[in-house]
């Protein structure tokens, strides 16, 4: 039986210890994901706390379809989610120049980098529609910046296998891109 289920199963009969251990294992995960959607230090801690506040809520219903991948998938989702309401909750509301930050004038003008932005934004929510083999993938892929052999690894799978999985996951988004 693989470790991660092993640690599950204690953790679901009340051992504390072991909910601790797989903390401790995929915190820096955790962390990375949340980060790097939403770009902000302090969000990432706290959307990180948030994150395992679910998984320990959720055991009982995890599948065994591989712990890591189920972590990673509700973290995308509450940092996702903390975008979708930090938009929403600054609607309407006035933006001095200076609070927008350096933009580069070099070759960018604000207009393209808050263009670019959107787009950032939708391709992480067709991301999420994503089935849960492509969406991991593209995320370690182009969101941690992991390799293929380090994917492979960490998935038990084949580089092949990447690949095909991320040619797969990018035609599926360029499809929905196209219906968006």
């Amino acid at each position: 039986m693989d470790p991660d289920e092993i640690l599950v199963e204690k953790a679901l009969k009340g051992d504390d210890d072991s909910f601790r251990s797989i903390v401790e294992k995929y915190q820096g995960l955790v962390y990375a994901i949340c980060f790097n959607i939403t770009g902000h230090r302090q969000e990432a801690e706290n959307l990180a706390q948030e994150t395992f506040i679910q998984v320990y809520r959720s055991l009982s219903r995890y599948e065994k379809k591989g712990l890591k991948s189920w972590i990673g998938k509700i973290a995308t989702n509450k940092a996702i989610d903390w975008k979708r309401k930090s938009r929403l909750e600054n609607e309407g509301k006035v933006v001095y120049l200076e609070d927008i930050g350096e933009i580069s004038t070099e070759s960018n003008s604000i207009h393209e980098e808050l263009i670019k932005k959107e787009n950032a934004k939708k391709l992480l929510e067709l991301c999420n529609n994503l089935p849960e083999i492509y969406s991991s993938v593209l995320i370690k892929y182009y969101i941690q910046s992991k390799s293929y052999n380090e994917i492979s690894k960490e998935d038990g799978i084949s580089v092949k296998t990447v690949e095909s999985r991320l040619y797969r996951a990018k035609n599926a988004i360029r499809k929905q891109w196209k219906e968006v």
